[in-house]
């Protein structure tokens, strides 16, 4: 918290111990809010993977690994992916269809655009996603 924050709570008549608690509180509040996303699992996996993959356009590795399911993790280092990913490979991406076929696991279609010795080139992709906890991520095989 800024002290901008606190000075302004402290306008509303909140001291600053108590400031911070109903600061502490409205954060706690929107991150649960977050946490019990009503939206169908299909459009919160759609958007997860579009941004998974926007990442991977901007070769933003580290955002792109911050998807990956906590089994994925246990296997592939944020390193050994770095090394795995050739930086500016991939032009764009648009995830195309998402089902569900359980409650706890999605599958994803993307096209991902490439450039290959000087062409590009569009590819349809399937991914895995599976729900852990209250979120979405993806299954990096």
């Amino acid at each position: 918290m800024n002290s901008l924050s606190t000075q302004q709570m402290g306008k509303l008549g909140f001291s600053g111990v108590a400031a911070r608690i109903v600061l502490a509180g409205l954060i706690g509040g929107l991150t649960a809010c977050a946490a019990f996303d009503r939206r169908p699992p299909e459009e919160i996996v759609k958007e997860r993977s579009q941004a998974r993959w926007e990442a991977l356009v901007k070769s933003d590795v580290p955002a792109a690994y911050g998807f990956f399911s906590q089994a994925s993790k246990s296997f592939i280092t944020l390193e050994g992916y770095q090394s795995s990913i050739k930086p500016g490979f991939w032009k764009a991406a648009a995830v195309d269809k998402v089902t569900c076929p359980t409650s706890d696991s999605c599958d994803v279609i993307v096209t991902i655009e490439y450039e290959l010795r000087g062409t590009r080139a569009k590819t349809p992709l399937k991914e895995t996603w599976i729900r852990e906890g209250s979120n979405w991520w993806y299954v990096h095989k």
